[in-house]
């Protein structure tokens, strides 16, 4: 790698990774106070139009977003071909939804969903308002003006959240939070970049884009529609109180799971795709990102779920407590759909569009296997396990089909794996037995944590594993 496109690398890795953990920590302080606040049946209402709403966003993109960063040279005329069709597509998607909110609400069963669904839904006309900013950023590898606009987005949503839930306006301020970000982050994006679209539409830059758009939107599309899939069949079939669960289970679940796989995809894929024609070069640094991967995803998640009563405990006490086993489990299932994230954005880099289509019909061929076995037994936590099996065997699957694809042998791809997960489980083992010593719940979670990542670095210090010195060489070049 030239110095210039490393030094690159590490400032994005570090842009990329301040923005996540900022704005999570803020996103988790405003979420711990809105949660204390509000009730399950309010996240309910806010579950049953996110369902909606991930679609919604999807059609608005279409794939493109990606497909430009995938193209090695991009005009003025792409990116402002992009733009309008973003927008055109945005608006008239959200005309739809506009007039089947009813349909929504019946589905339901909760007429509230009438008003709050017209509302909500303008989030997604703000966000696809910023695709191409971001995108253009994201090409340059700057991830700073990103980072900001999503940090001053999130602390004037997040204020204007909590205000209005305690003020009394219940669900409102989680719909508030959701529309004031998107557009926020919107406006700051256009005064601090200085691009604007040319009342330009062509149709040859759409035709050369939605080559790749097409199955990145096709993956997308059955990727959302099964990752949604479990909040529609909840809300619909059980209750909006269980929906209410699920989605506070999933919510901090995914909190450290959307992170990471944001952080890796924004940092290595627009570098991955320069090495896209230089196969030994793309296998090493594969290898190489596989393993550091691991090192920082494994005991994350991992740890997150050992500390998951603790945690709760200290959040919320014990307001949800019927979500911290789905919390577990979902923590645990973030390990394996993390890796599977990599491994598509691989195929992705390498330019395998139309394999991203088989990925994600493996992906949901599992988890529909695994609904249709646990949907009769109305329990969470059981449909929660289904969903975890399922992950764990899609990793198996598309770990095989990438390593194929991408002319590196599978098993060591799972050689990359393994030093961490069993460090995980060693650092697990010994800190087990602090969560039941230790009867305060922040001081329980706190020494549990620190004995399991200490634990865990030793173990890796033993097998010699070089990714803690990595991990601290990029930190120094990113300065």
């Amino acid at each position: 790698m030239s110095p210039s496109l490393q030094q690159k690398t590490a400032s994005s890795l570090k842009w990329n990774t301040i923005d996540r953990l900022a704005s999570q920590l803020i996103y988790a302080v405003v979420g711990i106070i809105l949660a204390n606040l509000l009730g399950r049946e309010d996240y309910g209402l806010i579950g049953a139009l996110t369902v909606f709403q991930a679609f919604a966003i999807l059609f608005a993109d279409s794939g493109f977003g990606a497909a430009l960063l995938r193209k090695k040279e991009v005009t003025q005329d792409d990116y402002s071909t992009v733009f309008w069709f973003n927008l055109i597509v945005a608006t008239a998607v959200y005309a739809v939804l506009w007039f089947c909110a009813p349909l929504i609400a019946r589905l339901f069963h909760n007429q509230a969903l009438i008003p709050l669904s017209k509302v909500m839904f303008l989030t997604f006309v703000a966000n696809a308002l910023s695709i191409v900013q971001v995108n253009r950023l994201m090409r340059n590898m700057d991830v700073r003006p990103v980072a900001i606009a999503n940090l001053i987005a999130l602390i004037v949503s997040g204020g204007l959240g909590i205000y209005m839930a305690f003020s009394g306006f219940g669900v409102w301020a989680l719909v508030v939070q959701a529309l004031s970000m998107a557009v926020v982050k919107t406006l700051w994006l256009w005064l601090s970049v200085r691009w604007t679209p040319s009342l330009v539409f062509s149709r040859k830059s759409l035709e050369s884009i939605s080559r790749i758009g097409f199955s990145v939107f096709t993956s997308s599309a059955l990727n959302t529609l099964f990752l949604h899939i479990y909040s529609l069949v909840i809300g619909a079939l059980d209750s909006l109180g269980a929906l209410g669960l699920y989605t506070q289970a999933d919510r901090w679940s995914k909190m450290g799971i959307s992170s990471i796989s944001q952080i890796l995809t924004s940092t290595f894929v627009p570098m991955m795709a320069r090495f896209q024609d230089e196969a030994e070069r793309f296998r090493e640094h594969v290898c190489r990102i596989d393993r550091l991967t691991s090192f920082i995803v494994i005991p994350i998640l991992g740890f997150l779920a050992l500390c998951g009563t603790p945690l709760f405990h200290t959040l919320f006490g014990t307001k949800w407590d019927d979500a911290i086993i789905p919390f577990q489990i979902l923590c645990v299932r973030g390990i394996f759909v993390v890796m599977v994230s990599l491994y598509c954005n691989y195929l992705l880099a390498k330019g395998f569009g139309k394999q991203l289509i088989i990925t994600e019909a493996i992906k949901d061929g599992m988890i529909g296997v695994a609904l249709c076995c646990t949907v009769y037994s109305r329990s969470l936590d059981i449909l929660v396990w289904g969903q975890a099996v399922a992950s764990f065997l899609t990793f198996i699957v598309i770990l095989i089909l990438t390593s194929r694809k991408i002319g590196l042998s599978a098993l060591i791809m799972i050689r990359n794996i393994i030093p961490f997960g069993a460090s995980a489980l060693v650092g697990a083992a010994v800190a087990y037995p602090f969560l039941h010593i230790i009867p305060i719940a922040p001081l329980s979670m706190i020494v549990t944590a620190v004995v399991a990542i200490a634990a865990y670095l030793v173990v890796l210090q033993l097998l010699r594993a070089p990714e803690l010195k990595e991990v601290i060489r990029l930190v120094r070049k990113s300065r």
